[in-house]
């Protein structure tokens, strides 16, 4: 019944046949239109400006405006800069005794003030345009002016090219947020999520839905934030990111989710990494690897700045053995031209002890690296901090072997390597003169594999996911007898995949990450509003904070104290600025 008459309305809306349905058409149509044509935003509506302070040109001459913003910075009290989100404005200050009120305004409020001006848009006289700046044909004769509010000492210049300690940045970060690369990069991310909204919802179908923050605990992964409850001994946890609620969602049969999911992680903070952090969360029904990795083209293409160079599709790729084979790594650098060259074949019958070893064993391999012109850049320190961090971190062996101009081999294991070992090292790894070539040695490890992706931006993993095991007894293999885990935590999502779940996978994109990279920022907490610093703090907060008893007891909980961080105890009601 619903979808005839559905049907009946879509015909009365294509082909009308009254003048209400007529009016109704043509009323709809016109909003359609609109809407597709209108490209430019409305930056001025509902508000008492007329203008940005960054969009008047020369077309504007003549025009009366209203202009709100921040003082830049003012000259000789004839001059200021006016500031707002959208760009710089000169505004003239009048110099007549008519308007001694308006100068004095203008002329007495501290920089970073607020204030509204009303005047005349003219051309600046010739000779005196700012070609750097858009608005740098015209100025603002000003005629009014009101002081909104008065800005106090500052602890750093609103200037790009001030140079401000990371930590001074985030206690102050509202004034952080003024400068032109924060305001810049925090619009860039609007975009690309609205793009991403917009290439997912509209194009694509599909459904935007959020899930819960409040969790049960989630077996393996890293660890989670503890949310106590007012129940004795029961506590929530906050989610790593929605990977249960969107495989239910596609057994509930919404077959196409997707979610701006925030998620959290109770780890150490990195330059790529905060303890909470936004992915673009997908999942969908009936779908194989090469539909995930076309949804993702798609969407990065569709969503990618217009000003940066476009995005080709389809995307290179490598198998995870390809990437560590090539690379060392799962998300390899392809930029980087050194690739890593198996070697074994040449050290079959090698007399140097380590390499011999290594062959002997089933999966063992020989693997060398060769850095173009290393001679000229790398010290003796140089490689022996290298041979130690390998040491030290992956219990490797690392033996380097110096080409020199008279093409001598300086190493350990040089005069161990024979005459045809070294030409055939020459043409395997195209050895120039003052080469260092870096070799190791050992056993491949031998894994359970699985429907895995990821996708890698220079170096950097931007997303990851996989198809999903549906079939809740192969779930509950993998969960028990691999990975050894308490299946008890999920009995929930093993439940529901027995009760006819679809085939189904997908995608989280770190969407922080991904814009860092976009914007060319140094760290994620530069496209982030409001970060945490480099261990996890809010130093414009200070959060964490301590909790007096009273407030901990309907939570059943004692904090413990160790007995010599007593006097720690009795500091902790004092600012903490650990990075300062």
């Amino acid at each position: 019944m619903f979808s005839c008459w559905l049907s009946r309305l879509c015909r009365g809306l294509s082909t009308p046949t009254g003048r209400i349905t007529h009016r109704i058409h043509g009323s709809l149509s016109r909003r359609l239109m609109l809407g597709s044509r209108r490209r430019i935003p409305e930056l001025s509506s509902f508000v008492a400006r007329t203008n940005t302070c960054g969009e008047l040109r020369s077309s504007h001459v003549g025009q009366e405006v209203t202009l709100c913003g921040w003082i830049q910075y003012r000259r000789q009290n004839i001059f200021l800069v006016l500031r707002d989100f959208h760009g710089l404005v000169q505004v003239l200050i009048p110099q007549d005794e008519s308007a001694a009120s308006v100068k004095k305004i203008l002329c007495e409020a501290p920089v970073e003030s607020v204030v509204q001006v009303s005047g005349k848009v003219i051309s600046r006289p010739p000779g005196q345009e700012n070609p750097k700046m858009p608005t740098g044909e015209i100025e603002i004769q000003v005629k009014s002016a009101e002081l909104l509010n008065a800005c106090k000492k500052l602890p750093f210049e609103i200037k790009d090219f001030m140079k401000k300690t990371e930590a001074l940045r985030l206690q102050y970060r509202y004034l952080d947020l003024r400068s032109f690369q924060m305001q810049h990069n925090l619009r860039l991310r609007s975009q690309m999520v609205m793009k991403m909204r917009e290439y997912l919802c509209n194009l694509h179908g599909f459904v935007d839905i959020e899930t819960p923050t409040l969790c049960k605990r989630t077996p393996g992964g890293a660890k989670e934030f503890i949310i106590p409850s007012r129940e004795p001994g029961k506590f929530y946890c906050l989610p790593q990111s929605p990977q249960q609620f969107k495989q239910l969602l596609m057994v509930g049969g919404l077959d196409r989710y997707f979610q701006v999911a925030r998620c959290y992680r109770d780890e150490g903070s990195r330059p790529d990494r905060q303890p909470e952090f936004t992915q673009i969360d997908i999942e969908m029904s009936f779908v194989d690897q090469t539909g995930i990795r076309s949804l993702i083209e798609g969407l990065l293409q569709y969503s990618w700045p217009r000003d940066k160079d476009p995005v080709a599709v389809p995307f290179p790729s490598m198998t995870f053995a390809e990437a560590l084979a090539s690379y060392g790594t799962d998300k390899p650098d392809t930029r980087f031209g050194m690739k890593i060259v198996d070697i074994s074949d040449v050290f079959r019958n090698t007399e140097v002890e380590y390499l011999q070893d290594a062959l002997s064993k089933p999966q063992g391999t020989v693997k060398a690296i060769c850095i173009s012109e290393g001679t000229k850049y790398l010290k003796r320190k140089d490689i022996e901090s290298l041979r130690k961090f390998a040491a030290d971190h992956f219990n490797q062996e690392v033996l380097p072997v110096f080409l020199k101009a008279n093409r001598n081999w300086n190493s350990p294991v040089a005069k161990s390597i024979m005459e045809e070992q070294r030409s055939e090292l020459i043409r395997l790894m195209d050895i120039q003169e003052d080469s260092v070539v870096l070799l190791t040695a050992g056993e491949h490890r031998k894994v359970v594999r699985s429907q895995h992706y990821d996708l890698v931006l220079n170096g950097s993993e931007i997303g990851g996911g996989s198809i999903r095991i549906h079939d809740a007894e192969l779930q509950h293999y993998v969960l028990a007898t691999l990975l050894k885990e308490d299946v008890k935590l999920l009995s929930h999502l093993l439940q529901a995949l027995d009760f006819g779940a679809p085939p189904h996978g997908g995608i989280a994109l770190g969407l922080d990450r991904l814009i860092c990279l976009v914007a060319g920022a140094p760290s994620i907490r530069d496209v982030i509003a409001f970060p945490k610093s480099f261990r996890g703090y809010d130093l414009m907060s200070n959060a964490p904070d301590s909790l007096p008893p009273e407030e901990l007891k309907p939570y059943h909980i004692q904090v413990s104290w160790p007995a010599e961080s007593e006097a720690e105890k009795s500091s902790l009601n004092q600012p903490y600025h650990p990075e300062s």
